[in-house]
């Protein structure tokens, strides 16, 4: 259950000012620009840092907006390529038209894909709400066919469906299968997830293990010390870690700009310092870089989706010296 705290936190920001939500979200947010995401990775990239790259917007109305972010992400690909970052691109199906034209809003991220693929890019396709799941396992898997095999999905591990997706991709797509797992943001309904904490943590866990059984790469994105600490733990089991050559027999070959196997992903603005001390054990890991001109209506609908992100607000406002970025 969401503490008290949490939510009395989300309903006050949510009613708070513009300006007021801004200041809270500049830590998460990189700002309206992609100037501003810019900035953020020639900071963080002296850290030894890496990045995935997110348009803010999601399901859209007409096929003009899926136009803008086609266009938008076409730039944020080359200004990657230009400053030479050591970064992806993460989209969501929906904002390039997959629910309202899904032959135009395919061909419009069968052509990101492939132009990223020229530059050795990678495509992270973000998973949305229960509706969508299977259109973007389905975008990957046709992808793949068509030999463009620098895009994976996310999954969520309070998915009840989530293993058997695995599954299904391991069989379809063998060791080219990428991953970012995550617990998952959308809180959905009790009868396709789980809701209650330590359900959603340990199907996660599950969700890694067999990740990493089957050969794909991995991707563990999540601020929960149970997830990361199941996952190291994973990682040692099968002779994996930091500077170690990927061992697992059915793994696939090296991938361009990722991890032996595996990396940990978080959200700008989150655990700044456990993510740190992750880089300086020697892992890969990524920071998800979101910016754009709808950064107010992203801040507060993933308040009001999922309240627990109000204790991070919290925190950040009141002991902002123990979460640095």
């Amino acid at each position: 259950m969401v503490g008290w705290f949490s939510k009395t936190i989300v309903a006050m920001t949510v009613r708070m000012p513009k300006w007021f939500v801004r200041w809270v979200s500049r830590r998460y947010v990189a700002g309206p620009s992609l100037d501003d995401a810019v900035r953020i990775m020639k900071r963080l990239s002296s850290e030894g840092a890496c990045f995935t790259i997110d348009v803010l917007g999601e399901e859209i109305s007409n096929m003009d907006e899926a136009q803008y972010f086609f266009d938008e992400y076409m730039r944020v690909l080359d200004a990657i390529h230009q400053h030479g970052f050591d970064a992806n691109l993460s989209i969501k199906p929906t904002a390039f038209g997959l629910l309202i034209d899904p032959t135009r809003g395919m061909d419009n991220i069968r052509t990101l894909v492939a132009k990223a693929n020229e530059h050795d890019m990678f495509v992270r396709l973000d998973m949305e709400d229960h509706r969508v799941t299977t259109d973007t396992i389905d975008v990957v898997k046709a992808l793949h066919g068509e030999g463009l095999t620098n895009v994976g999905t996310v999954l969520q591990g309070r998915l009840h469906r989530t293993l058997a997706d695995i599954d299904a991709l391991e069989t379809d797509l063998g060791p080219h299968a990428d991953y970012r797992i995550c617990k998952g943001i959308y809180l959905e309904p009790e009868a396709i997830a789980y809701t209650g904490r330590q359900d959603i943590i340990d199907g996660t866990n599950a969700c890694v293990d067999r990740m990493l059984a089957a050969g794909a790469y991995v991707a563990v994105a999540s601020h929960d010390l149970p997830v990361i600490n199941h996952a190291k733990s994973a990682l040692t089991s099968h002779g994996m870690g930091p500077n170690i050559e990927d061992p697992r027999p059915n793994a696939g070959p090296p991938r361009h700009q990722k991890g032996p196997g595996y990396e940990f992903q978080m959200l700008l603005g989150v655990r700044g310092p456990l993510r740190r001390k992750l880089l300086a054990e020697g892992h890969r890991t990524r920071v998800y870089i979101p910016y754009g001109e709808k950064w107010y209506e992203y801040s507060i609908r993933r308040l009001k989706e999922n309240p627990t992100i109000g204790s991070h607000v919290a925190k950040a406002f009141l002991m902002p010296w123990t979460n640095r970025p």
